[in-house]
C-alpha cells in the first residue's frame, strides 16, 4: 500500500464481501463505526460491522483488515463472533451520517451529506478525511444542487442531534438488499432513522419490508404513520401480515385503520382477525391461486410464473367452482405444479386435480397443521369452511413463523454460547 493513500468512499463498502484468511466469505459489510473527535481533528475509524450467519451483525476491527480493494474485505487471524453492540461513543457512517445537513465552515452555507470518504493514515490505521456534499435542499421533487468534495474540517454539525434528517442516501446505498436484508438494516438503526427511513420507502417497498420486520418494529413504525398512509401500507402488505399487524396494536387503533382501508382490502383482513391466531384460519393467506376446473395447464403455469408470486403459493393451485376470489364456489380440489409440468399444456386442470387430500377446516390448531404438512410433503395447505368454500391457504413459511422463537430474527442458526471462545482484538471488543 505505498504511494498514495488508500482512499475509499463509505458507500462504496456497502455489501462487499468479506473473506477469512482462509479464502472463506464471512459476510457482507454493512456499515462502519467511528469514534467523532473534538476540535475538527477526524474521527478515527473503528472497524466494520460485517453480517454473517441469519443476519448477525458483527464487529470487525480495522486491525484485522488487510485489504479494501478490489471489491473485497480481507482479514487476518480470527474473528470475533459476538453481536455487535454500538457503544455511546461510536458512530455508524452509513446509518446516522449519510443524509445530514451540515454546515460549510467558509461561507455558513448547509449542504447535505451524500458520502464520507476514509483513507490510510498507516498500517491498518484509518480515519475519515473526506465529505461528499450537495449544495440545496434534496428532495424528490426538488432540483439536485451542485455537488463538492471537503475536507473533514471544513464541515461542522455531524455531532449536534438532528430532526428531519433524509433517508434518500442511505436507501440508495441499500437499494438493491432483499426486502428481509432491508428489514434487518432498519432493525439495528436507532428509532429515529427507522422512522426517517420508513417515510422515504415507497408504499410497496416498505409493505415488503414491514413483513419481515419483528412485531415490536412493526408496531413502531406503523404508529409513526399519518393515518391514511399507514392505511395504505396494510393494503400493500398480504392480507395475513396485515392481519398479524393490525392484531398488534390497540383495539381501537386497529378499527381505525381499517375503516381507512379500501373496503375490499379490508374484508379479507377482518376475515382473517375473526380466526384465532394460532389456527389454519388465522395463519392462511386469503390470495391463493384459484382456477376453475375449464381453465388450461397453460393457464395455470402462467399463474405459477407470476414473478411476485410467493414460492409457497406458486407450489399448488387450487381449483373451485366460481366466483374464483376467497371465499369461493365450491372447492373441488388442488393441483401440485410438478404434475402440471406433466401434462400437455391443453390438459384442463379439472382433469387432473387431486381430491384425495382432505382439506383443513379453519379451526385446525398449529400442531395438526404442521403435522398435515409433514405428513404429505407440501409446503402448503387449503383452507375449506364447512360449506366447501376455500377461505385461503397455509403456507409453510407461515407456520414456521410461529413454531420459531418470537426473536428468530435476532438468533444465529447454532447458540453462540456453544461455539469456543474467539480471540478478542480490540480492547475487549
Amino acid at each position: 500500500m505505498a504511494g498514495a493513500p488508500n482512499r475509499v468512499f463509505i458507500s462504496h463498502l456497502s455489501g462487499v464481501a468479506v473473506f477469512d484468511p482462509n479464502g472463506d466469505q464471512v459476510g457482507r459489510v454493512r456499515d462502519v463505526v467511528v469514534s467523532l473527535r473534538l476540535a475538527g481533528r477526524p474521527p478515527r475509524v473503528l472497524g466494520l460491522v460485517a453480517e454473517v450467519v441469519s443476519r448477525r451483525r458483527i464487529f470487525l476491527p480495522m486491525t484485522r483488515v488487510t485489504s479494501l480493494e478490489s471489491g473485497q474485505v480481507l482479514t487476518t487471524g480470527v474473528i470475533n463472533m459476538r453481536r455487535f453492540e454500538q457503544r455511546a461513543t461510536e458512530t455508524l457512517v452509513l446509518g446516522e451520517l449519510l443524509d445530514r445537513r451540515v454546515t460549510l465552515t467558509e461561507t455558513g452555507e448547509q449542504v447535505t451529506v451524500l458520502d464520507i470518504g476514509m483513507v490510510q493514515t498507516r498500517l491498518r490505521e484509518w480515519e475519515i478525511s473526506k465529505v461528499f456534499v450537495q449544495r440545496g435542499k434534496t428532495g424528490r421533487l426538488r432540483r439536485r444542487g451542485e455537488t463538492l468534495t471537503v475536507d473533514w474540517s471544513a464541515v461542522t454539525g455531524f455531532t449536534l442531534s438532528e430532526e428531519g434528517q433524509g433517508a434518500a442516501n442511505l436507501l440508495a446505498t441499500f437499494e438493491q438488499l432483499r426486502p428481509a436484508d432491508l428489514a434487518n438494516v432498519l432493525h439495528h438503526l436507532s428509532a429515529k432513522r427507522r422512522a426517517e427511513v420508513a417515510a422515504a420507502l415507497d408504499d410497496e417497498r416498505l409493505a415488503d419490508v414491514l413483513e419481515e420486520l419483528p412485531d415490536d418494529d412493526q408496531v413502531e413504525i406503523i404508529g409513526k404513520l399519518q393515518d391514511e398512509r399507514a392505511a395504505d401500507i396494510l393494503e400493500a402488505m398480504d392480507p395475513d401480515d396485515a392481519a398479524d399487524l393490525l392484531s398488534e396494536l390497540p383495539g381501537d387503533d386497529a378499527e381505525r385503520l381499517l375503516r381507512l382501508m379500501e373496503p375490499q382490502e379490508a374484508a379479507p383482513v377482518r376475515r382473517l382477525l375473526s380466526y384465532e391466531e394460532n389456527t389454519a384460519g388465522g395463519l392462511m393467506t386469503t390470495e391463493p391461486i384459484v382456477l376453475e376446473p375449464d381453465a388450461s395447464v397453460a393457464d395455470a403455469l402462467a399463474r405459477v410464473r407470476v414473478a411476485d408470486q410467493k414460492s409457497a403459493l406458486a407450489a399448488q393451485v387450487y381449483v373451485c367452482r366460481p366466483p374464483n376470489e376467497t371465499p369461493t364456489g365450491t372447492y373441488l380440489g388442488m393441483a401440485h405444479f410438478q404434475r402440471l409440468l406433466r401434462e400437455p399444456p391443453y390438459t384442463l386442470v379439472g382433469a387432473i386435480v387431486d381430491r384425495d387430500l382432505d382439506p383443513l377446516p379453519p379451526d385446525t390448531p398449529l400442531p395438526v397443521i404442521t403435522s398435515y404438512l409433514a405428513t404429505y410433503n407440501l409446503v402448503a395447505a387449503p383452507v375449506v369452511d364447512d360449506a366447501d368454500h376455500l377461505l385461503g391457504a397455509v403456507t409453510v413459511d407461515d407456520v414456521l413463523d410461529h413454531l420459531l422463537p418470537a426473536d428468530w430474527r435476532e438468533s444465529t442458526v447454532h447458540h453462540i454460547e456453544d461455539l469456543p471462545p474467539r480471540e478478542v482484538a480490540d480492547g475487549g471488543r
